[in-house]
């Protein structure tokens, strides 16, 4: 008996890889949150509306320190995860040349990032807020989470305005 090997037939055009730029972006937004609220601003840390991670106090401040480091260990993975993955699709010829194509998944991974991280973290667990010291903080997540939606869509827009938004060898505009 012989086994028929098939072959599928190749494809007109290829899809671009997606992840890689999504994730990034995700990356880039936690950091991004991360080095400019909770380091250069100190408008928060990770667990500073809590009842352990006051910012007033030096084991509260011990704990957020660790917290916040954790935090940016798990940006770290994502950044690294994105970078193995755009080398991957690289190597399948799946990595698309087209800049908005990758800046708007960029952006859109940042604004998703920030949603789910403004949802989880300043509403559903509360364990802290874009600022406390103010008052009003829900204002301030209010805000933080319409600038995240403007990421969102205003990155799949560009995104989706690519002419490679998902195939790879369709000519590019830019």
């Amino acid at each position: 008996m012989s086994r028929e090997t098939r072959t599928p037939p190749a494809k007109a055009a290829r899809s671009a890889a997606r992840a890689p730029a999504f994730l990034f972006g995700m990356g880039v937004g936690g950091f991004v949150d991360g080095i400019v609220l909770h380091q250069l601003l100190q408008w928060h840390h990770m667990l500073s509306h809590t009842e352990s991670g006051s910012s007033k106090t030096v084991p509260g401040l011990e704990l957020n320190t660790l917290a916040d480091g954790l935090f940016h260990s798990a940006m770290w993975v994502l950044v690294v995860a994105a970078a193995a993955l755009a080398v991957r699709a690289r190597q399948q010829g799946r990595l698309s040349p087209s800049w908005r194509f990758h800046t708007g998944l960029v952006l859109a991974g940042w604004g998703v990032f920030n949603i789910i991280e403004g949802l989880v973290n300043h509403q559903l667990l509360q364990i802290h807020h874009v600022r406390d010291d103010l008052g009003g903080p829900l204002a301030w997540d209010l805000g933080f989470l319409a600038v995240s939606v403007l990421l969102a869509v205003g990155g799949w827009l560009l995104f989706r305005g690519s002419q490679m938004s998902g195939k790879i060898g369709a000519p590019d505009a830019g």
